[in-house]
């Protein structure tokens, strides 16, 4: 049997990311998330390296640019909901409570906020964000069939109406403070939960809007 040499354990450190390493891309992804929920995705990018507390070389060395940032990011967020609809599922005993805890978890993580972003250049059908989304859909999608099913949730209603409304309801009013409305963000999306909820008080006007409904726009 071979016996392990120093070149070995070199090459192995280098082919892992060093630990700070990993520490100073995520405190840039955190810092890149607040700063584009804030100001918008044309916050300079110094600005974002000095929230994080390293240096421009650093934030450029992980982001060569600010499409592959802004696309970290919303990987990052959208990992994060997805995970919110996972844990909601597995641990709410009443399928509508799983619903509701997902839907004020997702607003915390500002997912409208970076809706305006997926515009001009950026590729809105990269690989990895389309996977992701894709998880994001199916884990969402799997609350709402099991409120349905449960007799939980009205049966007129489809993911796209509340994938839409959780982005409008967590999306910042223009020329007013993100920070400053976050304390009515939870009480409206409360409001919008109760009109979920089976029976249903009202009829709504046309149809459920589904995921195609909401692609359709980006591909034409």
């Amino acid at each position: 049997m071979r016996r392990a040499t120093c070149a070995d354990g070199a090459a192995r450190h280098a082919s892992r990311p060093r630990a700070d390493a990993l520490r100073n891309r995520e405190r840039i992804v955190l810092a890149a998330r607040e700063m584009f929920v804030e100001h918008g995705a044309g916050v300079p990018l110094d600005d974002i390296a000095r929230r994080a507390g390293v240096g421009n070389a650093t934030l450029y060395r992980h982001f060569p640019d600010r499409n592959v940032l802004l696309r970290e990011v919303i990987l990052y967020v959208t990992s994060r909901t997805t995970d919110h609809a996972d844990r909601a599922a597995a641990e709410e005993a009443d399928t509508f409570d799983a619903v509701r805890r997902f839907v004020h978890a997702a607003s915390d993580e500002r997912i409208g906020a970076l809706c305006p972003m997926l515009s001009g250049g950026f590729d809105i059908d990269h690989p990895d964000l389309l996977a992701s989304r894709e998880r994001l859909e199916g884990a969402v999608q799997g609350l709402m069939e099991r409120a349905q099913s449960a007799g939980r949730m009205r049966s007129d209603i489809a993911v796209g109406d509340l994938m839409v409304a959780l982005s409008q309801l967590s999306r910042p009013l223009p020329g007013i403070g993100c920070l400053g409305i976050d304390r009515f963000v939870h009480r409206h999306l409360q409001l919008f939960l109760d009109g979920l909820e089976a029976p249903a008080r009202s009829e709504l006007p046309g149809r459920a809007a589904t995921l195609e409904d909401l692609r359709a726009p980006m591909t034409h």
